[in-house]
């Protein structure tokens, strides 16, 4: 299961590397905010998007025990988005011993 969940957010990771490159070289995301922030479905989707965030970082906050880290991973997920939260969750597939799984992935704290 772990070997599979390490392949899942590595794609996943390099996809949205890839999409976010690719859309920001086709267009300048600060040129198109008044328009982007005038249609109700984009402001739906940034505020469905941070409170995703918000979860994410509870389970975070929970994890980690060094205060400058926590802020450090908070900063990386508003400004990153699923590509912080995706490098974060590998960086700990990659650091479970082998016969450890998905538990202690989501509770072991480090």
């Amino acid at each position: 299961m772990i070997n599979f969940l390490k392949i899942i957010f590595s794609v996943l990771f390099v996809f949205m590397c890839y999409k976010v490159i690719s859309t920001s070289l086709e267009n300048n995301l600060f040129e198109q905010w008044d328009f982007l922030g005038s249609i109700p479905w984009m402001r739906a989707t940034l505020w469905d998007f941070y409170a995703n965030i918000f979860i994410i970082m509870l389970w975070m906050f929970y994890k980690e025990k060094s205060i400058i880290l926590k802020i450090s991973i908070a900063i990386l997920f508003v400004c990153l988005g699923s590509i912080a939260t995706l490098a974060y969750v590998l960086v700990h597939l990659f650091k479970l011993k082998d016969g450890e799984g998905v538990k202690e992935l989501l509770l072991r704290r480090v």
